[in-house]
């Protein structure tokens, strides 16, 4: 009797802390002082931010958010190109990025997701931004979205890849290529290069990898079972597809050699957005407390990408990795220059047959 009231008491007091810890998670812990701002705000800051707080080269780091890496820079003019508009990075990419005067093509599964997204960021008039289908595992879809920008007549200043499906439990085939590497590289491989000659002189291509690529198999890509026929592990998918990513855009800044356009490579952090949909429900639940402990914030997952996409100090800077708003190192296979090409080869014969 003594030893089951005893378990019983640990039992409750473990889940006292669960639920202390979990409304810590939803707190965000941090009140701190916005100093681009000059006044203090309130800011989601996970622990991990707090004590990682030091800034690099560029002036930033860790805990910068994307108001931050854009203050004072003026994007009037700009047309700027973001994938996974609805939610998310995409949605404060988006407006941060409109915030700064930038014209916003807006891209989500429907239409109408990518319109409600525009309006709710404030640039909902045809002059601020303009909504377009893209269902980036459905070719047609994309085709068609590449000839929707190409009858706007414009230039592209900024092409913004970061939609993307993460870690799915099961195998999953779509017009037979695994579902991750169909949508989070093929189909941005068919919108970059149908939109290339859009691109402006001075244009950036801001892939959104991650540091889960080093998760892709052993050797790299798996050029001899793309689909993982042979053993599937959705982590192992994902990190292929997050290394297609990479190699994407280190052979397109190869392309672009002897221009003013640059294609450059980042890891935005580990966030809790819609990206981990699939992921197991307990990693789900318990997703609070590490968003307390170890989780950017969205404005701050957003950072780089945004800094990649507008900063002046990177306006020279082509085929490079970023995390944190700063250089960073990538796996060996990620700067492997002859699997970028022959994933870019094996790349075109697989949109051929689409």
């Amino acid at each position: 009797m003594l030893l089951r009231g005893t378990s019983r008491r640990r039992r409750r007091a473990r889940s006292g802390a669960i639920s202390g810890f979990l409304r810590l998670g939803r707190a965000k812990l941090e009140s701190c002082v916005d100093s681009v701002r000059g006044r203090r705000s309130v800011r989601e800051v996970s622990l991990i931010a707090w004590v990682k707080g030091r800034r690099g080269a560029s002036g930033f780091g860790y805990a910068s958010t994307a108001e931050e890496v854009t203050s004072g820079i003026d994007l009037r003019g700009k047309n700027v190109l973001v994938t996974g508009v609805g939610s998310g990075l995409g949605l404060e990419s988006a407006r941060v990025l409109s915030m700064r005067g930038a014209r916003i093509l807006g891209l989500a599964r429907s239409r109408e997701k990518a319109a409600d997204a525009l309006r709710e960021i404030g640039a909902g008039r045809p002059e601020n931004g303009e909504p377009l289908a893209c269902e980036l595992s459905e070719p047609a879809s994309v085709r068609a979205c590449v000839e929707a920008v190409r009858a706007l007549d414009i230039k592209v200043d900024v092409m913004l890849l970061n939609a993307g499906i993460m870690a799915l439990p099961e195998r999953t085939l779509k017009h037979g290529q695994e579902l991750q590497f169909l949508t989070n590289h093929i189909g941005h491989f068919i919108l970059v290069t149908g939109l290339l000659e859009r691109l402006s002189e001075t244009g950036r291509v801001v892939v959104v990898s991650s540091s889960a690529h080093q998760a892709a198999p052993r050797g790299g890509i798996q050029f001899e079972d793309l689909s993982f026929a042979n053993g599937y592990s959705g982590w192992r998918a994902y990190g292929q597809s997050k290394l297609a990513n990479l190699l994407f855009s280190r052979a397109l800044s190869k392309r672009f050699e002897g221009t003013t356009k640059t294609a450059n490579a980042l890891h935005p952090g580990v966030i809790a957005t819609n990206l981990g949909r699939y992921m197991n429900p307990v990693v789900r639940v318990l997703s609070p407390i590490a968003s307390a402990v170890a989780m950017k914030s969205v404005p701050q997952g957003a950072a780089t990408q945004c800094y990649l996409a507008a900063h002046p100090s990177v306006a020279r800077s082509s085929g490079g990795y970023y995390a944190d708003s700063n250089v960073a190192t990538c796996s060996r296979y990620g700067r492997d220059d002859a699997m970028a090409e022959r994933l870019w080869a094996v790349s075109e014969s697989i949109v051929a047959s689409l």
